[in-house]
């Protein structure tokens, strides 16, 4: 059976994870990596796939502290099977994301030290820095929640030059195009008419009413300026780590949808649920983070127009 029932117990064998970890560093270092001692334990923030938190103390280099992610098709637990669309479900997506685009982007995600990739036994590992940071969500100054606003402007603009490479640099990504769309809302169809028990049948109907002024929306989205989104830019896949500076390091985790499509559909996931007036300020700092050509060319009335078709993704 497909999917892991019990999300507290380790699935990978002591032995085995050992020798693809110093391999792993290994090549990271350029040099032997020896692991004196090391710890693991299933992390309380696996949502979809079994995540690992590994301890480790090094020969000649002392400790590091290791996320280990597994995306093997028999690692993704049974809660998101039920959830998870399969045209979504590529094991290589988040580790070509790391590989190819984010450790070269310099944007403060986690360092990526490596991966295990064999698709003959479908085995994909992904080893990620650590970090002791909090989650956006926990956070009550909004001051940091505008900041996050700007740093995703700023994300988008250095993620805008990747995605004009498209497929020559990871096929693996997702791409909102027209087609995407509107599966996600045929599911969405299908997901009322199924939940939907009401005599007059009100939800079905409205969902139908939407659905057919659907294609104006999708005109707009897909006429957005592309680049490389996280897909899921909810407050839950938001780290900070304090620093020095003033400002916290901002550090988005899990890219499982990421995706070839508009920055818009990010900040539409990371405004999602405030009050009006807390929703423009950190749409403002986003758009404000923007560089003038765009800006220029993007007023802010029709910018707001085009969130809120993201919105209705």
């Amino acid at each position: 059976m497909r999917g892991v029932l019990n999300p507290l117990d380790p699935i990978v064998p002591p032995d085995e994870l050992h020798d693809a970890l110093q391999k792993v560093l290994s090549d990271h270092f350029s040099e032997p990596i020896t692991i004196i001692e090391w710890h693991r334990e299933v992390s309380q923030y696996s949502a979809s796939y079994m995540i690992e938190e590994i301890d480790l103390h090094l020969a000649g280099r002392g400790d590091l502290k290791l996320m280990f992610k597994d995306l093997s098709p028999n690692a993704l637990l049974t809660e998101a099977i039920r959830n998870k669309p399969a045209f979504c479900d590529d094991s290589l997506r988040e580790i070509e994301t790391y590989r190819k685009i984010l450790q070269r982007s310099q944007l403060g995600t986690a360092t990526f030290y490596g991966a295990v990739v064999d698709e003959n036994i479908h085995r994909y590992w992904l080893f990620l820095e650590r970090l002791e940071p909090v989650h956006l969500w926990q956070m009550g100054e909004f001051i940091v929640w505008e900041r996050v606003a700007a740093w995703l402007a700023r994300a988008h603009l250095v993620l805008a030059e990747p995605a004009r490479w498209g497929h020559r640099r990871s096929r693996h990504l997702l791409r909102h195009d027209r087609d995407f769309y509107q599966h996600w809302m045929k599911r969405a169809q299908e997901f009322v008419r199924h939940r939907d028990k009401s005599a007059d049948h009100s939800a079905v109907n409205a969902i139908d009413r939407i659905a057919a002024r659907y294609d104006s929306v999708v005109d707009r989205l897909v006429a957005l300026p592309p680049t490389i989104i996280h897909g899921e830019f909810y407050p839950s896949n938001v780290l900070l780590e304090q620093q020095e500076s003033e400002t916290p390091r901002v550090c988005a985790v899990d890219w499982e949808m990421a995706a070839y499509g508009p920055g818009l559909i990010d900040l539409a996931a990371l405004t999602s649920g405030w009050k009006s007036e807390q929703r423009l300020s950190m749409v403002r700092h986003y758009y404000m983070a923007l560089d003038d050509e765009l800006r220029d060319k993007w007023d802010f009335g029709t910018f707001e127009t085009d969130l809120t078709c993201c919105h209705l993704h």
